[in-house]
């Protein structure tokens, strides 16, 4: 097989390769276990297959199942979008469920600051889904490591933001495994441990579903904001510190989160798919 360019960024540390479509993206996501090893790889918590005249993107764990939404994922396609593919400072991205709106607040050399319309959040069970009825408050879930009590939130992929937990990596490292696959989740969900600080500002661990322990996640930053909001903890507009670095996110009037942060393009790799 010929040579093919990947390019690496990072948004807060989480960090995704980008492929260009077309290109042999069956033969990459068989390969995602070993392309994303860290050590034995290129390292990365996923892939971002971008189309740029679609300008759509499809997005992949590194266990090479298929991720409705990234929120770290959008910004760096975005900066994707600008820097490779000279993308102006208001477009849409397209993934599964939706077109999502970005507005490009910075450009810095290779990192792009933008803002990105995660939608309305949902808080019905079984829009994660989840095996619970309505849009519960608070449920209580049983793991091999304790009882939790977390809130349910989908913004366009599942997760559960768990309250009264020590926010510390090591609890979420004992957690997330169990919550990730509970029974409760028949599509499995992605788990952050949350603390409010203060109105204004939380701080979150978080556990990835398909990729694990995470310094980072857009779509995690959003769930939590969207359930301390709804539950009075902080206002409208709240920053959400993780290990990788902090996310604003606000809500409109209209009920939509908006999260605003930065991406930066880290290095180009050509790749021999059969060196993997």
């Amino acid at each position: 097989m010929s040579q093919l360019e990947l390019i690496k960024y990072q948004a807060l540390g989480n960090d995704y390769l980008v492929l260009d479509l077309p290109g042999p993206l069956d033969e990459l996501v068989d390969r995602m276990p070993a392309l994303c090893d860290r050590h034995r790889g290129l390292g990365s918590d996923g892939l971002l297959a971008f189309d740029p005249k679609a300008m759509s993107v499809r997005i992949f764990n590194p266990d090479g199942s298929e991720a409705q939404k990234s929120g770290n994922g959008l910004r760096i396609t975005a900066a994707h979008a600008v820097l490779e593919h000279g993308a102006g400072d208001h477009f849409e991205l397209r993934t599964a469920d939706r077109a999502n709106p970005v507005r490009v607040l910075q450009r810095n050399g290779a990192e792009i600051v933008s803002e990105l319309d995660i939608g309305v959040p949902s808080f019905r069970a079984a829009d994660l889904p989840a095996r619970f009825d309505g849009e519960p408050e608070s449920v209580q879930l049983d793991t091999p490591v304790g009882r939790v009590e977390a809130m349910l939130v989908s913004v366009g992929n599942p997760h559960c933001v768990v309250f009264g937990q020590p926010v510390t990596k090591e609890r979420c490292l004992e957690l997330g495994p169990h919550l990730e696959r509970h029974e409760a989740f028949p599509e499995r969900t992605n788990v952050q441990l949350c603390e409010v600080i203060s109105r204004a500002r939380v701080r979150v661990e978080i556990w990835e579903r398909g990729a694990g322990y995470t310094l980072a996640s857009g779509t995690s930053a959003s769930a939590v904001a969207a359930a301390c909001m709804r539950r009075g903890l902080v206002e409208d507009d709240v920053t959400v510190q993780m290990p990788g670095g902090s996310l604003q996110v606000r809500r409109t009037s209209r009920g939509h989160l908006i999260q605003s942060g930065p991406a930066r393009r880290v290095f180009r790799a050509m790749v021999d798919l059969e060196d993997f």
